[in-house]
C-alpha cells in the first residue's frame, strides 16, 4: 500500500467539559498538545445533543486560538432546520471541517429525528453547503454493534462516502489486522478516501473495558489477562499500556495507514508520550 501521495494526518480529539474548571484543563491540554503541530483538533457532541452548545463554544475557542477545528455533528434526534441552523454558525465562525456522525440514541427515545443515518447526514450537508466542508465520518474495522456483518459495515460505510465523505476515522481497536484487513476489504470495494485509526491510550483499565464493551471495540485476550494480572498496579498497567498502544501505532504507521487519531480523553500525558516514542516531532 503506498499512500506516499499525500501528506498523513494527525489529530486530537476532545470532549466539551462540563464545568468552568473542565475547561480550564482543557486549554491547558490543548496548548501542550498544540506543540505538536497537529492537523485538525476535534470535539465530540453528548448523546441526544445534550452538548452542541458546549461544543460549539469549544470549537470557536480552538479557532480562535489559530487551530482548526472539527466539531462533531450528529443527526439523531436532529431536524433539517436545527442542522441547518448549527451549519450557518459554523460557518459564521469560519469552521471547514465537520466529523459526522449518527450518533447515539438519547435514552430513553426511539425515535431518530428526521434522519435515520450519517450518509444521510452528509447528503444533507453537501446539498445545503456544496464543498464548504472537509467532511469524516466514522469507520468501524471491528464491525459497529448494530451491523448484522462485516459486508452490512462496509455498505453503510460505502454510503457514507458516496453521500460525499472526504476522509473517515476509526473506532478504536489494539488489533493492527482488524484494520489492515478492513482497508483491503474497503479497497476491494472501491472505497479510497483516507481511513485513518483511531488511537485510545490506556489509563484506567476497568473503564476502558466498560467503555469498549458499550462500543464493540475488542480488547485482546492477551492484553486484559496482563492487565488483570497487575491489579491496582498503576504504574504497571500504565507502563504497559504505552508500549502496547505505542507498538499499535508503529505498526500501522509503517503498514501504511494515512495518520493516526487520538482520543485524547482530555489529556495530554499519554497522547505526548506516545508521540514522542514515534518520533513524530
Amino acid at each position: 500500500m503506498n499512500h506516499a501521495h499525500y501528506e498523513r494526518v494527525f489529530s486530537f480529539e476532545f470532549f466539551p467539559p462540563k464545568t468552568a474548571e473542565g475547561a480550564e484543563k482543557l486549554r491547558h491540554t490543548r496548548r501542550q498538545l498544540a506543540q505538536l503541530n497537529p492537523a485538525f483538533f476535534s470535539v465530540t457532541y453528548g448523546a441526544g445533543g445534550t452538548t452542541q452548545d458546549r461544543t460549539l463554544e469549544t470549537v470557536v475557542e480552538i479557532q480562535q486560538d489559530g487551530y482548526p477545528a472539527a466539531p462533531h455533528l450528529s443527526c439523531i434526534g436532529a431536524t433539517r432546520d436545527s442542522l441547518r441552523q448549527v451549519l450557518a454558525l459554523y460557518r459564521h465562525h469560519g469552521i471547514r471541517h465537520l466529523v459526522a456522525l449518527r450518533g447515539d440514541l438519547p435514552s430513553g427515545t426511539l425515535g431518530g429525528g428526521e434522519f435515520r443515518y450519517a450518509s444521510d447526514l452528509v447528503r444533507f450537508v453537501r446539498e445545503e453547503t456544496g464543498d464548504h466542508f472537509f467532511i469524516e465520518v466514522a469507520a468501524y474495522p471491528e464491525v459497529h454493534p448494530q451491523a448484522h456483518s462485516a459486508q452490512e459495515g462496509i455498505r453503510h460505510f460505502q454510503e457514507k462516502v458516496e453521500a460525499g465523505a472526504d476522509s473517515a476515522i476509526t473506532q478504536y481497536f489494539y488489533n493492527p489486522d482488524a484494520y489492515f484487513s478492513f482497508v483491503e476489504d474497503c479497497g476491494a470495494a472501491g472505497i479510497t478516501v483516507p481511513i485513518v485509526p483511531g488511537i485510545m491510550p490506556i489509563a484506567n483499565f476497568s473503564q476502558l473495558s466498560r467503555f469498549s464493551d458499550a462500543c464493540g471495540a475488542e480488547i485482546p485476550r492477551w492484553i486484559r489477562q496482563k492487565m488483570q494480572g497487575y491489579g491496582d498496579d498503576s504504574a504497571s498497567i500504565k507502563a504497559f499500556g504505552l508500549e502496547v498502544v505505542t507498538h499499535l501505532c508503529d505498526r500501522l504507521l509503517e503498514g501504511g495507514a494515512p495518520g493516526l487519531h487520538f482520543y485524547t480523553m482530555n489529556s495530554a500525558g499519554l497522547t505526548s508520550v506516545i508521540w514522542e516514542r514515534l518520533h513524530l516531532t
